[in-house]
């Protein structure tokens, strides 16, 4: 599967192009793949990973579903 991101340069703002571009792809989650590609990770380091973030994420919903 392949993305195309397009970020408009405008008044050759470069700067602001990559500042565009940095947001989006941490938006996407693409460093954290990137990061997590460049080293093996055994099985069970990957499975206590994954846990860990299931747990993270049901917290953060419990928080915000209490504060309505």
């Amino acid at each position: 599967m392949e993305v195309i991101t397009k970020i408009e340069v405008k008044d050759n703002n470069i700067e602001q192009a990559l500042r565009v571009l940095k947001r989006k792809l941490q938006r996407d989650g693409f460093f954290k793949v990137v990061k997590l590609k460049s080293v093996y990770e055994k099985p069970s380091e990957k499975k206590k990973r994954i846990l860990q973030e299931n747990i993270k994420r049901v917290k953060k919903l419990n928080k915000l579903k209490n504060r309505i």
